[in-house]
């Protein structure tokens, strides 16, 4: 006799807390032994994303409760990742809506309400973070509906359940006023509120692959929802792909989630989430069946990428010194390796061997890759970001995005002024009593391309920025990206502390002294509109009259620290971030650079 079971998808806007209440969710359920230590955010089991605080890749779990198998996608709540989420949502058949009981609805949980409510989910709603200062989970909950009216749910949807929930705390309560001190609501709400998973064991298997995942001994792994039939260790089936050719297989491990771990099972049937080997070519949407009667199901589709940015074998100076991986073939390889798990990416070859178009969701998506392929060993270069233009109904139309900004008072006036010079145009604008407000706008992508810094700049590092796809318009004319010129090195050397003193009133510095510089590296920004060159690597003649520690207490101002993300925002159309393991330069494209 199989085990009732419930598939449940965690879905919300980046940082209201869905990774922290799927914590909670697997410590109270009791499948980690008492003493056993556990880490927070459990499921962030990637360097990356424990290190930036953010869920970049979908996730399964499963926990038993009353005898019920509850299987568990936590899903990332940034935009640039909403590929994942838009998977998921096919392979399970209820979810959890988290909104922050203080910041309400915000873009991506307009994004992922969206998508939820198109698959005929009804969504359960769990406002989160009602022990936090200025929480205020009534109005939470009215905003949500609000959204719900909006995105045009229909009458069952918009009666939908809500429970508050503090995730750190572990607890979840109906009312308010009630006292809780667990997570047993929330568990009984998805028992009541989900429905079990449709499908019929008796008609033949078809299993649809969500998810890729890789081990050294099995292969690759697909992970899906079995939505007909019966599956089995060591039985005959065929994998039908996206072209409509049919691969015949074996099945040779099948596993089933508990908690973290991965368990070995020999039977599973309609409704389970399972892992299945045996299958070395499967990808995403594609549909594993019985190899007599196959049968394949609608393939996943996903929102096009809005961002593409050129990827090319590095040319610099100091090309092949830091990186172990500087092939085009190698870079072309692992590129398209890249497409076999993220569904959201497309990569294009070009005109020339040694480049390659890459099109993604945002410049995190994007710059998510980079910073995987740079900590493997490879060495490349990246162009700037550009959108991806489309024709709509004949007419050419560029993408927008759905803004919100959370700003000090003093702050306002002059993110509005920047943000209409960006083609920018403001929704909605609520005063908090906290002395934030909050701004709401609608901007063509492109206005958002290199706004982050700047946005940092006009906060004084105070504001809070949060951005989502919204749709495909008419193109809005010319933006005016206004960027000061940069300091670029003239000659190969080390950059050295007396000549970089020297040139401190011409701008900004983005190295540090004894930094080794080439001939066509963005040093700095100038304080002014056009480039300029300089000699960075100038000494200081020494003399019998003058010792060469003669300044050692003079002070030179702390250098403009460039991250990958801030140096892909940074960047112009005739620049391009150079990328090893070790080190993130700018450089001009051409080395034939303006006289001074």
């Amino acid at each position: 006799m199989t085990l009732p079971i419930r598939n449940v998808a965690i879905i919300a806007h980046v940082d209201h807390g869905k990774t922290t209440l799927v914590d909670a969710l697997l410590r109270q359920s009791g499948i980690f032994r008492e003493g056993e230590e556990i880490p927070d955010c459990v499921m962030d089991s990637n360097a990356l994303e424990r290190e930036r605080g953010i869920t970049i890749l979908s996730k399964n779990t499963a926990v038993h409760y009353k005898d019920t198998l509850i299987n568990i996608v936590d899903t990332p709540g940034h935009a640039d990742f909403g590929g994942e989420v838009e998977r998921v949502l096919g392979m399970v058949d209820g979810c959890i809506l988290i909104v922050d009981a203080n910041e309400g609805p915000m873009p991506q949980t307009r994004f992922v309400l969206k998508k939820a409510l198109e698959k005929g989910l009804r969504p359960i709603v769990v406002v989160n973070k009602i022990d936090r200062p200025q929480a205020d989970p009534h109005g939470a909950t009215d905003k949500v509906l609000d959204l719900f009216l909006e995105l045009g749910a229909d009458d069952d949807q918009c009666e939908f359940p809500y429970l508050f929930a503090s995730g750190l705390a572990g607890f979840a309560k109906d009312e308010l006023e009630q006292e809780s001190v667990d997570m047993q609501p929330l568990f009984n709400a998805i028992l009541h509120h989900v429905p079990p998973p449709v499908g019929d064991i008796n008609k033949p298997l078809q299993l649809q692959v969500t998810t890729l995942d890789y081990s050294e001994y099995l292969g690759r792994i697909v992970i899906g929802k079995i939505h007909n039939g019966t599956i089995r260790t060591g039985q005959q089936a065929a994998l039908m792909t996206e072209s409509g050719a049919i691969v015949k297989g074996k099945i040779s491990k099948l596993m089933g989630f508990e908690g973290l771990k991965r368990i070995e099972m020999e039977e599973a049937s309609a409704g389970n989430i399972v892992a299945v080997a045996g299958f070395a070519d499967a990808n995403i949407g594609e549909t594993i069946t019985c190899p007599n009667e196959p049968q394949a199901l609608p393939l996943i589709k996903v929102d096009e990428p809005t961002l593409q940015m050129t990827f090319s074998v590095n040319d610099s100076p100091f090309a092949g010194q830091e990186g172990k991986l500087v092939t085009s073939r190698q870079v072309r390889d692992r590129l398209f390796r890249e497409l076999e798990t993220n569904v959201a990416l497309r990569v294009e070859e070009t005109d020339s061997p040694d480049k390659f178009l890459v099109s993604g969701r945002g410049e995190l998506h994007l710059g998510i890759l980079i910073e995987t392929m740079r900590r493997e060993g490879y060495e490349f270069q990246v162009s700037q970001p550009q959108v991806i233009y489309r024709e709509v109904s004949g007419q050419p139309c560029e993408p927008y995005e759905c803004l919100v900004l959370d700003v000090p008072e003093e702050g306002v006036g002059s993110c509005i002024e920047r943000l209409g010079q960006r083609k920018g145009e403001m929704q909605d604008m609520q005063v908090g009593g906290n002395g934030r407000t909050q701004l709401e706008f609608v901007i063509p992508a492109r206005g958002l391309v290199g706004f982050r810094g700047e946005f940092m700049r006009l906060t004084r590092g105070d504001g809070i920025m949060n951005h989502s796809f919204l749709d495909y318009r008419p193109i809005s004319g010319d933006i005016e990206a206004r960027r000061n010129g940069v300091l670029i090195s003239f000659e190969e050397g080390v950059a050295t502390f007396y000549a970089m003193k020297n040139a401190e009133d011409r701008g900004v510095f983005f190295i540090h002294p004894s930094t080794k510089v080439y001939k066509g590296m963005i040093v700095g920004e100038h304080n002014r509109p056009q480039d300029l060159e300089l000699n960075v690597c100038k000494t200081k003649q020494l003399t019998n009259h003058r010792a060469s520690g003669g300044d050692e207490l003079v002070q030179l101002q702390a250098p403009m620290e460039m991250s990958l993300e801030r140096a892909l925002e940074y960047i112009g159309p005739e620049e391009l971030v150079e990328v090893t393991p070790k080190s993130i330069r700018l450089r001009k494209v051409t080395k034939k650079l303006a006289k001074r």
